[in-house]
């Protein structure tokens, strides 16, 4: 399931079931974070540098200045 679509879903949702989602997002996220400690016996693990290494690409020209925002600058 996409990102986008469960974002439209939860945004169809009226106000109120909108909070009640928002809290059980909540609560599994405590209970993801409590298996995590439990797992590591009671520490976070040490974070992962690079995780996200050549997931990103860059156009060549992505310092350049932008058409139109001279005045900007």
């Amino acid at each position: 399931m996409s990102t986008a679509m469960v974002m439209s879903d939860f945004m169809a949702l009226p106000e109120d079931l909108q909070e009640k989602a928002s809290e059980y997002i909540a609560s599994l996220k405590r209970e993801a974070r409590q298996r995590l400690l439990e797992k590591h016996g009671g520490k976070l693990p040490p974070r992962q540098f690079g995780l996200h290494k050549g997931k990103y690409n860059f156009d060549i020209d992505f310092d350049e200045p932008i058409e139109g925002f001279e005045p900007y600058m």
